[in-house]
């Protein structure tokens, strides 16, 4: 039986960052349109297509994924703090931060989102490639840098060489976990940044995505773990407030960046990197898409879709904005479904559950 007070915890961790999140919000609002920290949109020369049909939302503000490490940041240092000075208090009792559990995933979304804010500065100031940022070459180079420290720290410092193959058990990979874990995070990271380009579209299939691990953060009886996840959702769920059409702001790539890097590391965390293709189905798709379109216009000179990744296509055939970005969050919740339902067979399967 799950204990009740662990359920509790996680969920109240989850609505306390909502509405911290919620109430910072106007303050961050007001100093992105007060310093105009809009977002430059592709130039119609290199991007015609798309310039067309985004330019309704140049100038609306990015960075507003600071929502989305800064909260989760703050309440882990201030529960951590009310722990440490009143241990029995209530409050205290909510402490998610730990070694073995949190440190890392929580250093990695700092680290990414500081990152991923320097490019949003650059953007914004039309500094970079095609009009302002980082190019995506250099992006990569950045989440291999990230990914690499995460990696030598999984391998050297917690001895971790195996992978969690579902129904069959641990397999003992050695030093190839190293590149694997790059792979993971690199790959996860991409995926996120190509699929924040509608509005709610990213926040939305990265709550289920979260919501989805910490079930399973759960199962395994790493309780911070999925409460660090949970404050992610709830963080979350506050920002979609405010990005769902028309968006007040963006995510920009200090959201993106920071929590595709994270999600990377708590799936190398829960030893769950094998359920990460059904619970980010949408990641997948819209890096797969992507990937196939500069190729195919490299190699044979033509597109395949009107416009990658595969969001854009469907919004370029005429779907409109909400409903391509609400049906990929139905198709995210089948996916994190789907994820689900492997990691509770397999638990059930191998008796790796552990009980709350």
């Amino acid at each position: 039986m799950v204990d009740v007070f662990v359920l509790s915890k996680i969920l109240a961790l989850a609505t306390i960052s909502s509405v911290v999140a919620f109430a910072w919000t106007p303050a961050l609002t007001h100093f992105l349109y007060k310093y105009k920290m809009g977002k430059s949109i592709r130039s119609a020369v290199h991007a015609p297509l798309f310039a067309k049909m985004h330019a309704k939302k140049a100038g609306v503000p990015t960075m507003g994924g600071l929502l989305m490490w800064v909260t989760p940041l703050v309440l882990a240092f201030f529960f951590f703090g009310v722990h440490v000075l009143f241990p029995d208090s209530v409050i205290g009792s909510l402490n998610f931060l730990s070694r073995s559990q949190t440190w890392l995933p929580l250093a990695a979304l700092v680290a990414a989102g500081v990152v991923g804010l320097a490019d949003d500065f650059l953007n914004v100031r039309g500094i970079g490639s095609h009009g302002g940022g980082i190019h995506i070459r250099h992006r990569l180079v950045l989440y291999t840098i990230i990914a690499a420290i995460g990696a030598w720290w999984f391998y050297t410092k917690l001895d971790w060489n195996s992978l969690h193959i579902p129904f069959v058990g641990d397999v003992t990979i050695g030093w190839w976990y190293v590149p694997l874990f790059i792979g993971v995070l690199v790959l996860t990271s991409f995926s996120v940044n190509q699929t924040d380009g509608l509005d709610g579209l990213a926040g939305g299939t990265l709550a289920s995505a979260f919501g989805a691990y910490a079930v399973i953060a759960l199962l395994q009886g790493r309780v911070d773990l999925a409460a660090f996840c949970a404050v992610i959702m709830g963080a979350l769920f506050a920002f979609l407030w405010f990005n769902i059409f028309p968006a007040r702001f963006m995510m920009g790539d200090t959201g993106a960046m920071s929590l595709g890097v994270t999600l990377g590391v708590v799936a190398m965390l829960t030893d769950s990197a094998l359920l990460l293709p059904f619970i980010g189905i949408v990641f997948v798709l819209e890096a797969v898409t992507t990937v196939i379109q500069i190729v195919s216009k490299k190699v044979f000179g033509r597109k395949v879709f009107l416009i990658a990744p595969i969001h854009h296509h469907f919004e370029a055939k005429g779907w409109p904005e909400p409903k391509v970005v609400m049906r990929f969050w139905l198709l995210s919740c089948i996916g994190a479904s789907l994820g689900l339902i492997i990691a509770l067979l397999d638990a059930a399967v191998l008796g790796s559950a552990v009980p709350l």
